[in-house]
């Protein structure tokens, strides 16, 4: 029995001290205010413009006053000071001498002296030379007047010259026209060597000699000394088109035309051929360089 009122007192207890709990959170919620109250409405905000004042238009006289205050009132710009014309180029001319020049070095020019004249051992050699139209007789004339001409030194005075010469048969200057030339000088001094020139030993033919020929005046070189060993051979055959035809002469087959020039080909050399003597090795190396730039790949492949 007594531990029945033990569990029944236990019970009220709690229950009484539950419900007391329950009171005591109804009395705090009943004092706090209610929390969607608490929330406040957004605020709606509305922008309206304002409205735009007509002004009046202003007068003449009111807008030229307007003007002339706000000019009044803007600050004038300083003005700038003006240089002197001669200023800037004195100071140019100050700076640039101030700076040392720089040291080029002096181009030494090149130049090649004359050459001797033929000396009488050749002259009579060539005075008897008939082959080839006098070969040796117009090396040495060409010879002579570049000895004549001095010393040829790199610039606007070198050039080459061509002329025209008739010599007659006793020797003399018959005839001189001037072909071409790249100097002026040259062109005035190989002139002047020409009319300086002495009396020539008479042609080898017994003819009046005929030729052109060029003087280099440049200093490189002094002319091409000629080769002497092939002048006994014939005259390699000038081409001519076996097909060409001009329409009124008989027309000829290409086996007539090889027949025709056959004899010509098979010509053998002269029977009197002078000793011309061996060549000097500095015609023989302007022979090869000659045949080289002639016949050489370059050239033929279309180069220089």
């Amino acid at each position: 029995m007594p531990d029945v009122r033990i569990s029944f007192l236990v019970a009220v207890a709690l229950s009484l001290g539950f419900h007391a709990g329950l009171l005591a959170l109804w009395a705090i919620k009943a004092q706090l205010p209610d929390a969607a109250l608490a929330v406040s409405e957004p605020l709606q905000v509305e922008f309206m413009s304002a409205p735009v004042q007509q002004r009046e238009p202003l007068s003449r006289a009111v807008r030229a006053e307007t003007a002339h205050i706000e000019q009044s009132a803007r600050p004038r710009p300083k003005p700038a000071i003006q240089t002197p014309p001669g200023a800037k180029d004195e100071e140019h001319v100050a700076v640039a001498a101030a700076i040392p020049p720089a040291h080029t070095p002096e181009k030494t020019l090149a130049s090649m002296l004359a050459p001797p004249p033929p000396s009488a051992e050749e002259w009579a050699r060539a005075s008897t030379y008939t082959l080839k139209n006098s070969k040796r007789y117009r090396y040495n004339w060409g010879q002579l007047v570049r000895s004549k001409m001095g010393a040829a030194v790199e610039g606007l005075q070198q050039g080459l010259v061509r002329f025209r010469i008739e010599i007659a048969p006793d020797g003399k200057l018959a005839k001189v026209d001037v072909l071409w030339s790249t100097s002026a000088i040259a062109e005035k001094l190989a002139l002047q060597a020409i009319r300086s020139l002495p009396p020539l030993p008479p042609t080898p033919t017994g003819k009046p000699l005929v030729f052109e020929k060029t003087i280099a005046f440049v200093p490189f070189e002094t002319g091409w000394p000629p080769i002497y060993k092939y002048d006994c051979l014939p005259d390699p055959l000038s081409f001519h088109n076996p097909f060409a035809w001009n329409g009124s002469s008989p027309q000829r087959t290409s086996q007539a035309h090889l027949e025709n020039a056959s004899p010509s080909r098979s010509a053998a050399p002269q029977a009197e051929c002078p000793d011309s003597g061996p060549d000097s090795i500095e015609a023989e190396e302007k022979d090869l360089e000659r045949q080289f730039k002639e016949w050489g790949a370059a050239r033929l492949n279309g180069g220089d």
